[in-house]
């Protein structure tokens, strides 16, 4: 008889081993990667294999399989341990195969890592290996329960008749566009990559290039050369939708082989696309973060471009980060991982000089041989008190004028949308907050609206304040609704001169973003405004002036990463400007002139950046000195929140001085710093791990352990990106 490994689909973090099953005899298609109904307790449940062993005959006290973690039984709910071994137990069958494999041997080791390394419930791991919205899942009906299985899906007949296409031939096909030079920049790093590829040891090389220095031109001939060994690659990139240009580049050189992934897609659109890749008619995946979990065969290259990116980190359960999942990845399969940015992150500049498997490559200059274009810095409260009140510099204003006059383009850059960040009455003070969270509400002009940009809250703006009724409501901060309202007044006149504005609340429709990008790439004067969605992936080359309204915001926020989040946005739009044969120059406003990020990025000067800022993170024990763990707690209820912070804080505690000692350290249970968001109030306990720790060794065991709590929910973000 054979067992099954089996991790149940049900959305608990209690249940954190998989459970054992028998395979009977006559079932047939039962292998690693299947969906298979079980009974489990007085229900049934989906669950997926993740082992599948042949059962030894055992004595009364033999131990359980050491390949089995837990067994269900045909008369309990609950598990036994595998270290159990009191009493013989029996195995409830498996009652069906539902599916074709969706993952490998690998995928179920991938799965248990993500599971560990990020203390995540088991199910929702395996979701990232299963196609969106066409597996199978148990419902509940009045007091039964029901599997419902996913529609068949009719694949296109075109598609069905396509070949699978020859590695070989694809990569022949691919190097016959490649009819340019490379720089001396471009040629190193294709050596580096080619060089990891054949020592296939899981090495990494970090394409450290200015913006324009002909990274895509890297990876493009990187998964050539994947491709002529056999093997698939995987691009991610940080918003798919944003960047058509992109996309048109790999489908115009490696053809019909290339799949698009991402959450703009229908699900059908993506499980195409997922059955093309695990078919093998498609060998080159294009996508957001989740591409990285496609079921591609004989992967050989990982490329995670603009790899400083907050997208790769995922903000719900597994609250993985794509470019550590891609390490482990290509280390388990022998492939190689690329890391590309024009403003690497400083974790991935620090591996570079103490893990020899991780290799750094610059391209200082831009392909073309253009320099970077000048930054200029205008300081707004100079600007204030010369007696200018416009949100738009006179600088700014007049090289705007001559860039548009001249039929040029220019990009203006704010990092927030809405009409204006709040209302305050100036009589008595109020400031409308979202009743829900602990923010203030954003005016929005279009609507007249108080919209909160966390739970989405409506209310309409009041006349007067709701507080003492003075009608002198004054709206501060600047959205993008009102600097499109200020600059179509700036305008007047200069009919001819598109204003084309991008930020969430334009983009929400499917194709927006495309939409909104021909219309900017159409000849004449046309002016981008937009959050920071366009500060990466746009390249034209009649853009001459780049302006950033208020290059401030990032730096108020109460978050060790802020310095380094508006030195990477800085650099990064700059690099907008001046990428064709017109010369171009970058205009950053603030009011905070002297922050060294600002400087450095203006100046284009990391080594400045970075002298200030590595020594701050190494003195206050903040990545890449130390590693950190975001213990989250949330519930209705204020007052028990706090206790069962309190109580796991106590908890973190003792694990720390029983465990692991004092090289760890806890900051204790505080609010955090938005302390209440959609009716939930928020806590938070804050470790911080040496560098090369196994955090989930303390962690997990004071997750899993914790007495469960009906109103309280604890979840643990492992090295988190943002601390708000």
């Amino acid at each position: 008889m054979k067992i099954a490994s089996v991790i149940l689909d049900i959305q608990t973090q209690s249940l954190d081993t998989p459970y054992t099953y028998a395979v009977p005899d006559d079932m047939d298609g039962a292998q690693v990667g299947c969906a298979v109904l079980v009974e489990f307790g007085r229900r049934r449940a989906v669950g997926y294999i993740i082992a599948i062993a042949e059962a030894q005959e055992e004595s009364h006290d033999a131990p359980v399989s050491p390949a089995v973690r837990s067994v269900a039984f045909h008369d309990e709910s609950e598990a036994l341990p595998a270290t159990r071994t009191d009493r013989r137990v029996e195995l409830k069958p498996l009652l069906s195969v539902l599916s074709a494999p969706y993952f490998d041997e690998f995928g179920a080791r991938l799965i248990q890592f993500i599971a560990h390394e990020y203390i995540a419930p088991l199910s929702s791991c395996v979701h990232l290996l299963t196609p969106v919205g066409r597996a199978p899942k148990v419902v509940k009906r009045g007091d039964e329960w029901e599997l419902q299985k996913p529609a068949k899906r009719r694949k296109k007949k075109d598609a069905e008749a396509a070949p699978i296409l020859d590695d070989a031939d694809i990569a022949r096909t691919a190097q016959q566009r490649e009819a340019f030079d490379l720089t001396e920049g471009q040629m190193q790093a294709i050596q580096a990559i080619e060089g990891a590829m054949a020592h296939a040891a899981g090495g990494c090389v970090v394409v450290d290039g200015v913006t324009g220095s002909g990274k895509t031109e890297v990876y493009l001939r990187a998964i050539r050369a994947a491709l002529e060994r056999g093997m698939g690659a995987i691009v991610l990139v940080p918003e798919i939708a944003l960047t058509p240009q992109t996309v048109s580049r790999f489908e115009s050189r490696f053809g019909d082989t290339v799949a698009v992934m991402h959450s703009r897609m229908t699900g059908g659109e993506r499980y195409d696309q997922w059955q093309d890749v695990a078919s093998g008619r498609k060998r080159v995946v294009v996508g957001a973060r989740s591409a990285l979990f496609c079921p591609m065969e004989r992967l050989g290259l990982v490329v995670i471009d603009e790899e400083h990116e907050s997208t790769y980190k995922q903000e719900s359960a597994p609250r993985y980060h794509a470019r550590d999942v891609a390490a482990w990845m290509v280390c388990e399969l022998g492939a190689t991982l690329v890391l590309g940015s024009a403003t690497p992150s400083i974790e991935t500049l620090c591996r570079t000089t103490y893990d020899p498997s991780w290799h750094r490559v610059s391209l200082p200059g831009r392909a073309n041989g253009k320099p970077m274009p000048p930054v200029r810095i205008i300081d707004m409260a100079r600007e204030f008190g010369s007696g200018s009140r416009s949100m738009f510099s006179r600088t700014l204003q007049e090289e705007l004028f001559a860039a548009l006059d001249a039929g040029h383009k220019a990009v203006l850059m704010l990092n927030q949308r809405g009409f204006a960040n709040f209302l305050l009455c100036r009589e008595c003070g109020y400031v409308p907050e979202c009743p829900t969270c602990s923010v203030s509400l954003t005016y929005h002009e279009r609507g007249n609206m108080l919209v909160c940009h966390h739970c989405g809250h409506r209310v309409p703006a009041p006349p007067v304040c709701p507080a003492c009724g003075s009608p002198y409501l004054k709206k501060f901060g600047a959205g993008t609704q009102r600097v499109e309202a200020e600059l179509l007044k700036l305008l007047e006149g200069r009919e001819q001169v598109r204003v084309i504005r991008m930020d969430s609340d334009t983009t929400s429709s499917r194709d927006a973003h495309e939409r909104l990008l021909r219309e900017f790439a159409k000849p004449g004067a046309a002016v981008l405004l937009g959050t920071q969605m366009i500060a990466k992936g746009l390249d034209f080359d009649e853009v001459v002036l780049v302006g950033v309204i208020n290059a401030d915001t990032q730096l108020r926020l109460p978050d060790f990463r802020s310095a380094e989040r508006t030195f990477d946005l800085v650099e990064q739009v700059a690099g907008r400007a001046g990428r064709g044969e017109l010369d171009g120059q970058v205009l950053v406003q603030t009011y905070m002139a002297d922050s060294v990020a600002i400087q450095a990025a203006a100046t284009y000067n990391r080594k400045r950046f970075l002298s200030d800022e590595l020594p701050k993170r190494r003195m206050l024990g903040y990545p890449p000195y130390m590693r950190l763990a975001n213990i989250l707690v949330w519930g209705e209820n204020a007052d028990e929140v706090r206790d069962v912070a309190l109580e796991l804080d106590a908890r973190v505690n003792e694990a720390i001085r029983d465990i692991v000692g004092t090289d760890w350290m806890s900051l204790g249970a505080a609010p955090c710093a938005i302390e209440r968001l959609r009716s939930q109030y928020r806590w938070h306990i804050l470790i911080k791990a040496p560098r090369d720790a196994d955090i989930a060794r303390l962690v997990e065991p004071v997750i899993r352990k914790r007495r469960t709590h009906k109103r309280v929910n604890v979840a643990c973000d492992v090295d988190p990106f943002s601390l708000l």
